[in-house]
């Protein structure tokens, strides 16, 4: 493919992904927040079910971390989910300390937590399978490798950005010297 059909291709993606992310992505969400949580919730849940130790624990702080690059998200507002998603009537979650680190919580999925979980996995699912029943065995294979490459490509992307951010020589940059 030339220089120029790749320059389409670009914008041809640009203008698929910005719907597919805002009215596809918003209508998996409201799948996932099973009529009870709100997005940042959800993503919350699916955070830990996707990111953490066997689906079910995750330090508060990797959380946050996670949430600050899908949304621009304070620490404060992380802690309301957290408060929200522990107290009744959710009881989703439960904090506990870590041990090695007294300042550091884990956030554990609850028995009721987990089959929550599992509820928003089937939610979501059956969202999607709306829209993969319509597609052929090719396109869903196609669709999946796509979606995959994609994922792989922005990891590498965002090493690469973060690579570049650190100082040289693994320690802090050195103050310039006054004249």
């Amino acid at each position: 493919m030339d220089l120029s059909k790749r320059k389409q291709s670009s914008k041809d993606f640009l203008d698929l992904f910005f719907p597919i992310h805002y009215l596809v992505g918003m209508q998996i969400e409201d799948a996932l927040k099973c009529g009870v949580l709100t997005r940042q919730q959800a993503c919350l849940l699916w955070t830990i079910h996707t990111r953490g130790t066997d689906g079910k624990k995750m330090r508060r702080k990797d959380i946050a971390h996670a949430l600050a690059s899908w949304y621009e998200v304070t620490s404060s507002a992380i802690s309301k989910s957290l408060r929200a998603l522990s107290k009744p009537p959710l009881n989703l979650i439960t904090m506990v300390e870590d041990p090695e680190n007294g300042r550091e919580k884990f956030v554990v999925l609850t028995p009721r937590g987990v089959q929550f979980v599992e509820s928003m996995m089937r939610n979501g699912t059956a969202f999607v399978e709306t829209m993969v029943e319509r597609l052929s065995d090719d396109e869903i294979r196609s669709g999946i490798h796509f979606l995959a490459r994609v994922t792989e490509i922005h990891h590498e992307l965002a090493s690469e950005a973060t690579a570049k951010r650190k100082p040289k020589g693994g320690g802090a940059a050195k103050p310039k010297e006054l004249s």
